[in-house]
């Protein structure tokens, strides 16, 4: 009898604690960028849309909670959720160990490689690296051998990527002084300059270039070289909270397993990338 006492009032103290994270969390500002399309983007009529609005409202019905999302420049997204002007992000953010050192994550609920865009017109357009994909977790010879294919191909080239990304992460450590790296505030702008021929090429996630090249402003350009993983790219996206604030961060993991295992994220993913780049970790 008692033993049956105990175990009643051990899971009666799980679901109360359980009931009492909820409840702190049943409110939740999540902050997104709101120019970085598909992720992420404003719509003609100034509504935030994309595939992480869709997740994030999924996520948060899952959660049981009211959430409001708000735009965020990318350059102050992190101080801003320090700050307390929202609680969590979902912007695209990698999961790095560099970020992980002052804020904390949810699993990854996506995962995309990384992927160099030129002109199709460019001598570039024609390149072809050894490998077709490379994880940079850890790097074999047949990496290191594309890595110095790719350094080879851009050398003396000016490469465009957003400001404070994995992409520019990559660039400083593997291309370094062999290219001038010209660093854009939004996608967008980039995109611009790449267009007008002011860089000669660009990189950011397939997810991203996949479905522009469905778009006029996707056209005249061609994806080249490896798509590239791990290392500086980090361990895919997730939900980015403070770090104090572990309870929101597990309840978010929570509610991406789920929505992984019933193959939310993935179908939200094919609606918005035209592929499945749900997380397999």
């Amino acid at each position: 009898m008692k033993k049956l006492t105990l175990v009643i009032m051990t899971l009666a103290a799980t679901l109360f604690a359980g009931q009492a994270i909820a409840g702190k969390w049943s409110k939740i500002r999540i902050a997104t960028e709101g120019a970085y399309a598909p992720w992420n983007f404003t719509d003609s009529t100034g509504k935030l849309v994309g595939f992480e609005l869709d997740l994030a409202e999924d996520l948060c019905k899952r959660m049981n909670a009211e959430c409001e999302i708000v735009a965020q420049a990318w350059d102050g997204i992190i101080p801003a959720l320090q700050a307390g002007k929202y609680d969590a992000i979902m912007a695209g953010m990698s999961i790095t160990d560099k970020r992980k050192k002052v804020i904390t994550f949810s699993r990854s609920y996506a995962a995309t490689p990384a992927k160099f865009v030129v002109p199709e017109k460019s001598a570039m357009a024609s390149f072809k690296a050894g490998l077709e994909d490379m994880n940079l977790t850890e790097v074999s010879a047949d990496e290191k051998t594309t890595i110095d294919e790719i350094v080879a191909q851009f050398k003396g080239k000016t490469i465009g990527v957003q400001t404070a990304t994995t992409h520019e992460n990559f660039l400083r450590e593997y291309l370094g002084n062999n290219v001038t790296i010209r660093t854009y505030d939004t996608q967008e702008n980039l995109d611009l300059d790449l267009q007008a021929g002011r860089v000669d090429s660009a990189l950011a996630s397939m997810s991203y270039w996949v479905p522009l090249f469905e778009t006029d402003k996707g056209k005249g350009m061609k994806m080249v070289g490896p798509g590239m993983t791990g290392g500086p790219f980090g361990a895919g996206v997730g939900v980015g909270i403070r770090q104090k604030d572990q309870d929101l961060a597990d309840m978010f993991t929570k509610a991406i397993n789920e929505a992984i295992a019933d193959g939310t994220v993935s179908k939200l993913a094919i609606k918005w990338f035209g592929f499945d780049a749900s997380s397999k970790q």
